[in-house]
C-alpha cells in the first residue's frame, strides 16, 4: 500500500497544475499559491482565485496529511469514520492515518455559469499491522438558472468516464450524490448532483486508482463547455441576487452536513483551506418569495432529482 503514498500525492498535486493552468486562460488574474504545512504531519497547496473577471471565488486545493489521532474531536471524527467503514472495533489507541486528495469548488461571477464541486481520495488508518483504507471522492454541478443541456452534457461525461471502469458505477454513484448533497431542513438537493462514493475498497488498489484518475482527468472535458458557453451571456440584476441568494444553500450544507468539512475541523485542519469552499458574497432572504426572479424549472430539480442521461 505504501505506493499509493507516493504515487497519488503527485497525480493530484499534477491535476490540480493542469486544472489551474486552463482556468487562468479564461481569467485575467492567476491563482495566488498558498504552500502550506501541517504541525502534527504533511501539508498541501491552497491554489484560490478572487474578485476575478470570470469567478467571485475558486480554489482547487491538493493536501496530504498524516499523524495519530489524540484529542477528544480526532477520535470521535475517526471512530465514526471507522463506524462508517464498518469497522467499529477498529483499535484507534497508537494508531496513525494518511490522507491525499485534491479538492475543488469554483464560484463564478456569472449566474448562468454552475458553481462546480470535484473533491477525489484516498485514505489509510493503521495499527500494529492492521490497515484499512479506502477511496472516495465525486462531482457535483450547482447552478442557479438551469440549462438542461449543460445538465445532460455534465452527466454523460461523468457517466462515459465511469463507464470506463465498471458500466455499474454511474446509476450507483448518482444515487449516492442525491442523497449525500440533500439539505435535510430545506428539503432540497444542493445542486443537480452528479457522482459521489465513499469507503471503495471491495476491488484491488489498482482498480480505484484508475477510477479516481480517470474521474479527475474529466473534470474540465465536463464542465469547460458550460463555462465556455455561458461567459458571455448578459444577466440582470435581479439574476444575480437570485444566486446570491441561492448560493446560500451551498454554504448551508457546506457548514452543517459536508464530511470534508466536519473532519478537517475536527482534526485540527486548516481553516482557511477547509474554509475554501464557501463564497465570497452570499446572501439570505427571509421570504423567497419576495426575490422578483424565480427560476422554477431549477427549484423543481432540487427538489425532485432527475435522471439525465
Amino acid at each position: 500500500m505504501s505506493i499509493l503514498k507516493e504515487t497519488l500525492p503527485h497525480f493530484f498535486s499534477d491535476l490540480q497544475n493542469t486544472i489551474c493552468q486552463k482556468l487562468e486562460s479564461y481569467e485575467d488574474t492567476s491563482f495566488t499559491q498558498d504552500p502550506w504545512k501541517r504541525d502534527a504531519g504533511g501539508g498541501g497547496l491552497s491554489c484560490v482565485v478572487e474578485n476575478g473577471s470570470v469567478f467571485d471565488k475558486g480554489g482547487v486545493n491538493v493536501s496530504t496529511i498524516k499523524g495519530s489521532p489524540s484529542s477528544d474531536n480526532e477520535l470521535s471524527m475517526f471512530r465514526t469514520l471507522c463506524k462508517q467503514f464498518n469497522s467499529p472495533k477498529f483499535n484507534l489507541e497508537n494508531s496513525s492515518y494518511f490522507a491525499s486528495g485534491i479538492s475543488l469548488v469554483l464560484h463564478p461571477k456569472n449566474p448562468y455559469i454552475p458553481t462546480v464541486h470535484m473533491n477525489y481520495r484516498y485514505f489509510e488508518l493503521e495499527n500494529e499491522g492492521n490497515r484499512i483504507w479506502w477511496f472516495g471522492g465525486g462531482c457535483d454541478l450547482t447552478p442557479y438558472i438551469l440549462d438542461k443541456d449543460d445538465a445532460q452534457h455534465f452527466h454523460k461525461t461523468l457517466k462515459d468516464t465511469c463507464d470506463l471502469s465498471d458500466p455499474s458505477y454511474y446509476p450507483i454513484f448518482k444515487q449516492k450524490c442525491d442523497n449525500y448533497f440533500y439539505i435535510p431542513h430545506r428539503n432540497e438537493h444542493r445542486g443537480i448532483g452528479g457522482i459521489f462514493f465513499d469507503y471503495l475498497h471491495e476491488k484491488n488498489p489498482e482498480h480505484y486508482v484508475s477510477l479516481i484518475t480517470q474521474c479527475g482527468h474529466a473534470f474540465l472535458p465536463s464542465y469547460i463547455p458550460i463555462l465556455e458557453k455561458h461567459i458571455h451571456t448578459p444577466y440582470s440584476d435581479d439574476e444575480k441576487k437570485w444566486q446570491l441568494y441561492r448560493r446560500g444553500r451551498y454554504v448551508e450544507f457546506n457548514l452543517i452536513y459536508d464530511r470534508g468539512t466536519l473532519f478537517g475541523l475536527k482534526t485540527n485542519g486548516r481553516v482557511s483551506s477547509i474554509l475554501m469552499s464557501l463564497p465570497s458574497q452570499v446572501s439570505w432572504h427571509y421570504d423567497e418569495q419576495s426575490l422578483s426572479h424565480q427560476n422554477n424549472a431549477l427549484m423543481d430539480v432540487v427538489s425532485r432529482p432527475i435522471c439525465w442521461v
